[in-house]
């Protein structure tokens, strides 16, 4: 007989701020550096939003590595970053034999966000299975970066629980081998589901938020808006867990804040441009924002 699960969590800014967020003080080491793997030709755009969100978040390092025929543009168009380009295939998609350059970089990091904009699955899933036994956590894996996950669940289960996953309503029934429409049915125990399997906190999107820990706690995020269904805002969402990861926060406190922040960040551009028509980009330099509303 299984047992009952938690009743979900309503995050409030309240919640929040009985949930503080770790505070480092001193220089852009003290608040730890990100390390944001993913992009490719077509899809590089995906990158730049998570590794901004990343920063915006508060974390205080950033290194990238992306396709090498395109990592000249996200030098230019990310001044805070060092960037690692790394062979691709003829598609202009990261080589599963680039690991270990991206390990290099990654054995340093405070936490590691991979997948962003990545094409290409089976490279894809080949680079993030030669990486996991190498990382010590924390990691989030977002889009294609789930794929070794659908593959196979356990592959995380070395890393303890320090692992955030963010996948879409059609990532998730990817990644559990489920319709869509059963997602669509009950998103809160799809997001329950994978956790329970992969062992790891899962932040899931959607008109409501959920996000699920591995032991069955579960949190509900009823802020943001229609307007947050727009290219790129999932990238930016990755990213703000990733920031939060690096400065400390535990994987289902960085879940939970950063679907706050990104649903918060859309109510703000929402109030001042429309419910409809922000972009994706402007959703960044509204999360320092967010971060001293729940301050108060």
């Amino acid at each position: 007989m299984s047992r009952p699960q938690p009743d979900p969590v309503l995050v409030t800014p309240q919640v929040l701020r009985d949930w503080r967020l770790p505070e480092p003080t001193g220089g852009k080491d003290a608040r730890g550096s990100i390390l944001v793997v993913g992009g490719s030709t077509e899809t590089l755009g995906a990158v730049l939003l998570a590794a901004e969100a990343a920063l915006r978040s508060g974390a205080g390092k950033l290194q990238v590595v992306v396709p090498s025929k395109v990592a000249p543009h996200v030098s230019i168009s990310l001044p805070e970053a060092l960037v690692r380009g790394v062979p691709s295939t003829a598609a202009g998609a990261i080589r599963a034999s680039s690991a270990e350059l991206v390990l290099d970089l990654a054995e340093s990091a405070s936490a590691v966000l991979i997948g962003p904009g990545m094409a290409d699955e089976e490279e894809t899933r080949g680079l993030v299975e030669a990486m996991l036994p190498h990382l010590q956590g924390p990691v989030a894996l977002d889009a294609l970066g789930l794929a070794a996950v659908t593959a196979d669940p356990g592959c995380l289960h070395h890393l303890g629980g320090d692992v955030v996953l963010t996948p879409n309503p059609a990532e998730l029934a990817i990644s559990l081998h489920a319709d869509p429409a059963e997602v669509d049915a009950d998103p809160a125990g799809a997001a329950r589901r994978l956790a329970g399997a992969a062992q790891a906190a899962v932040g899931l999107g959607g008109a409501t938020s959920w996000v699920a820990a591995a032991d069955g706690r579960l949190w509900e995020d009823q802020s943001g808006g229609a307007g947050l269904g727009v290219s790129g805002s999932g990238d930016v969402r990755a990213g703000v867990v990733a920031g939060l990861l690096a400065r400390g926060a535990e994987p289902t406190q960085a879940a939970v804040w950063a679907a706050h922040l990104h649903g918060r960040a859309g109510e703000r551009l929402a109030a001042r441009v429309g419910k409809l028509g922000f972009l994706a980009r402007e959703l960044p330099p509204e999360i320092p924002r967010v971060l001293a509303e729940v301050d108060l």
